[in-house]
């Protein structure tokens, strides 16, 4: 299974088959629907998480940790984007600047780590 996040930025790639913007807002400087094949809002980590995590390394692991129990009232939509995946490379795409610990890096892990312990 091919899941890799993605900046919103970064051109997509002819492989790619499914790119999921799941930013709770669409990234500044970009056309809608540019790159950008479906929008998962309802993916994103919620404002009050974001404002306290403030992409700080050392909030990341714990910032990892909540996110994921957020996404766990999400569970059909996760189904949806691992049946996805299974299908073609899978990027979750974001507008952050940082490329290391954004909510998009934790997603991904969540989808692979799943399909994984099956």
């Amino acid at each position: 299974m091919d899941v890799r996040p993605k900046r919103t930025y970064e051109p997509a790639a002819p492989s790619e088959y499914h790119r999921v913007l799941v930013d709770r807002i669409w990234p500044r400087g970009v056309t809608r629907g540019a790159h950008v094949d479906e929008w998962a809002r309802q993916l994103a980590a919620s404002g009050k998480l974001r404002r306290w995590f403030g992409h700080y390394p050392g909030r990341f692991d714990e910032f990892g940790q909540r996110y994921t129990e957020l996404l766990a009232a999400r569970i059909r939509k996760l189904r949806e984007l691992r049946s996805r995946a299974g299908e073609g490379p899978l990027r979750p795409v974001y507008g952050a600047r940082d490329t290391a610990y954004n909510d998009a890096v934790v997603l991904a892990e969540i989808l692979r780590r799943r399909r994984r312990s099956r």
